[in-house]
């Protein structure tokens, strides 16, 4: 399940896990006093659109709604007032309070967009975001350290998380109740058979 203007990108997206919520994973982590401090990237900035400050933002999500329902977002770590934003095809194009001219739009080029995780809608039963999985320790099924979470990608199949070891090299792992049997709000359990050792 997907809900409309929910980002789908990379940093954030909510989705209906597909076994439900009676296996291991029981629903999304409990959100912590830790997670809400959290920021959530939105978009990304792009460059500037014009001469009058407009900033071509690439969405993280299907549509500027996400954007559009938040008042304040955080432009490169600074909270500023969403003035307006309209869908320019391939991107969006967004006006923030503080970014008058091309000079300070394309100061921000690169920066990212982003929103305090407590200003996210709640989530239903099953549904996660992408975030909530960054960073999580990662063990196999036999209790052994393996890394921590560093990405999750989607490439029309379903997630896919990407997991660095402590020497700094990569594997990925379907996001599926075979590859990944458990997971809360401190650790995620990969199965030995889906992890590249």
């Amino acid at each position: 399940m997907q809900r409309s203007g929910m980002v789908v990108g990379t940093h954030l997206r909510a989705l209906q896990l597909p076994w439900g919520p009676s296996t291991a994973f029981g629903g999304p982590p409990p959100r912590t006093g830790e997670d809400l401090l959290k920021r959530v990237a939105l978009a990304a900035v792009a460059g500037a659109h014009g001469v009058k400050g407009e900033l071509r933002l690439k969405l993280f999500s299907e549509s500027t709604e996400s954007l559009a329902r938040h008042e304040t977002l955080y432009v490169g770590g600074v909270e500023r007032r969403l003035l307006a934003i309209r869908d320019a095809g391939k991107v969006a194009v967004a006006r923030f309070e503080g970014v008058d001219d091309r000079s300070a739009a394309e100061a921000l080029r690169g920066s990212l967009v982003e929103v305090d995780r407590s200003a996210l809608p709640p989530l239903e039963e099953g549904e996660y975001y992408h975030a909530d999985l960054i960073g999580l320790a990662v063990l196999l099924d036999s209790g052994e350290a393996v890394g921590a979470v560093v990405a999750v990608e989607n490439f029309g199949a379903g997630d896919v998380l990407e997991i660095e070891r402590s020497d700094g090299s990569r594997f990925m792992v379907p996001l599926t109740v075979d590859a990944v049997p458990e997971w809360d709000s401190k650790r995620l359990v990969v199965s030995r058979d889906f992890a590249d050792i």
